[in-house]
Order: C-alpha cells, then structure tokens, then sequence
C-alpha cells in the first residue's frame, strides 16, 4: 500500500465515523437547538477539533517525536490541549446559553464550567491521540513497504548474482570440452560449436524471464546432453523420462542444469549397462525432478565450481519452504532428488 494512498484511505474512515457520529447526535439528540449553538458546537469547535488533529499529525509527530524529541513533544501536546481547552471555555463563557445551559424533560439545567473544561481536555485528548495512531499506522505500513522491497531487491541482486556465476561456470567448461576436440581435429568439433550457440541463444535471451515453460528447459537440457556427447568416443547413454503436464508449466530458468553437470563431470556416462537416468514429472501441484549416475571416483574437479551450493541458494531465495532437495552419496552411484511446490 502505498503511503499517500493508505494514509487517504484511514484518514476518510476516521472523519466518515465522526461525521456519522455527530450526524447520530443531531438525529436521536430530542431537546431544542438553535442554529447559532449547532454554528458553535459543530462548527467552531469542530474546526478547533481538526486543527488539534493536524497540527499535531503534520508538524508536532515528524518534527518532534520522529527526531527523538520525546520531552518536547509532551510538552506541546499538553501545550496543545491547555491552548484549545482555554478556547473553547471561553467561546462557552461568553455564550452560556447555548453552550452551557441545556433542557432536559422541560426544566432548565446548567452544565458547570468544571464539566466542560473536563468534557473539553477529553475531546482534545481523543483528538491527538486518534492523530497519533494514524500516523503511526501510516507510518508502519510504509516502513514495512519499504522494507520488502529492499528484501526483493536484495534478494534479485542476489540472484543475478548466482545466475551470473552460473552462465560463465557452464561456458566455461564447455569451452573446455570443445577445445580438446579442435586439439584432436575431431570431425565433431563444428557441431559442438553449433550445439553451444543454441545452449548460449537460450541461457543469453530465454533465461532473462523470471520462469519459462518447462517444455523449453526441458529441450535446453537435452541439447546440453547432446553438447555433451559429441565429446565421448564411445558415447554417452542417458535416459530421460517424462511424465505428466510437461507444456503446461513454468519453472525459474536454469535451474535444473546443474545437476546433468555433474552427472558428466563426476559421473560414468558411457557405460550402457548402468546410464545416467533423468525422471521429470510435473503437474499442477509440483515439479518432481530426479537424476541418478554411476560415480567415477577418479573423475574429480580440482576447481570445483558453482555446483549445488548455488542451486540450493537459489532454491530458498525463489521456493522458500516449497522444495524439497535430497541428495544421496553412496559408495556407487549418486542420486539427487528435487521436488518443488509450483
């Protein structure tokens, strides 16, 4: 909500309740008023009443108490009280009639100048006060409007932050992969440069959306795949397996790359008896995506990488508590497990 917006909105409620509280006195009140103690009563001292309330909303809270200047602004709401009591009682003394002599049940009754100085350090009082809870409302919600978008812009810079280190990790290793085929001549190197530049057209213009449909990481998954085959002798077998509403959803780009990443950098690829198994289900309720590879335990990564530290990170800043990670490291093979509340 913004500030000038919600401050319009509590400050029509609080004057739409007065108004309908003196227009309920008028109605329901049966003794007789003349039109110079209505002019006194609602007029005068209901401009007296709205001075009070915006003097010290406008200039006495931000000036004084938003400043820390606790002792002086008791003073001047006191100050403020002593100065409009002194008014009104005065207005009252110079017009007893209307304002201090009143009917009831047809006998002439007379309200003390005690009880209406009484009656008038009460009105002022409820006044102020009213004028402070609504600046401090006003005030909360615009701190706290302020504050989530700071968590939000934190929270994206962050995330540009991880993506940033996400794109340059997956070039660079893929540069890797087609400088040892240009090195050996290989007849494969043209397509894997192909391959990269339809990796890159989507990790460079489809990934700048905040989500993407499935189907697109989907197919950005498997021309990674292919990249990654060109460069094995004896192939790569990987087995990939979808089910459920696959077209119909959206998921936050890149973000299921990493772990095919590490199957290849970790992993035994190549052998047919025992692939690198890829399971993708998806309906309107959730994401469940699986993947388990053969570990090679001679195949270590001395650089070590962006790997599931970022994934993760990334994870509890865009599903906070809607995902659910496992991992398992066994003595053979290396099973990841992500399901997420879409």
């Amino acid at each position: 909500m913004k500030k000038s917006k919600g401050a319009l909105v509590l400050h029509t409620i609080f004057w739409a309740i007065i108004l309908m509280f003196i227009v309920a006195i008028i109605l329901f009140d049966k003794r007789p008023h003349s039109v110079k103690e209505y002019f006194l009563s609602f007029g005068v001292f209901g401009i007296l009443n709205i001075s009070l309330f915006y003097i010290n909303y406008i200039f006495l809270i931000p000036g004084l108490i938003k400043k820390q200047k606790y002792w002086l602004y008791i003073l001047s709401f006191f100050a403020l009280i002593i100065a409009v009591v002194l008014v009104k009682t005065t207005i009252a003394v110079l017009n007893p009639e209307e304002l201090l002599h009143y009917s009831m049940e047809g006998k002439k009754k007379e309200l003390t100048v005690n009880n209406f100085v009484v009656n008038s350090v009460f009105t002022a009082g409820f006044f102020l006060v009213c004028s402070c809870i609504i600046n401090f409302t006003i005030g909360w919600f615009a701190n706290e409007r302020i504050q989530r978008n700071l968590e939000s812009e934190r929270r994206e810079m962050e995330l540009q932050f991880l993506k940033s280190q996400l794109n340059p990790h997956f070039l660079f290793n893929s540069l890797n992969n087609i400088y040892s085929l240009a090195y050996q001549k290989s007849e494969k190197t043209a397509d894997a440069i192909m391959k990269l530049s339809e990796i890159m057209r989507y990790m460079i213009y489809e990934s700048n959306d905040s989500t993407v449909s499935l189907s697109k990481e989907v197919d950005y998954l498997r021309s990674y795949i292919e990249l990654q085959k060109i460069r094995f002798k004896d192939g790569a077998f990987v087995e990939m397996n979808l089910n459920g509403e696959i077209d119909d959803q959206k998921i936050v780009p890149l973000m299921l790359i990493s772990f095919v990443e590490n199957a290849f950098k970790h992993g035994v690829v190549n052998d047919p008896a025992d692939p690198v198994k890829i399971d993708i289900i998806a309906n309107q309720k959730f994401l469940h995506f699986s993947i388990i590879n053969k570990k090679n335990q001679q195949n270590k990564d001395a650089q070590g990488g962006v790997g599931l530290n970022n994934v993760e990170r990334r994870l509890q800043l865009i599903y906070p508590d809607r995902y659910k990670l496992n991992v398992v490291n066994s003595a053979t093979h290396y099973n990841c497990e992500l399901i997420i509340d879409i």
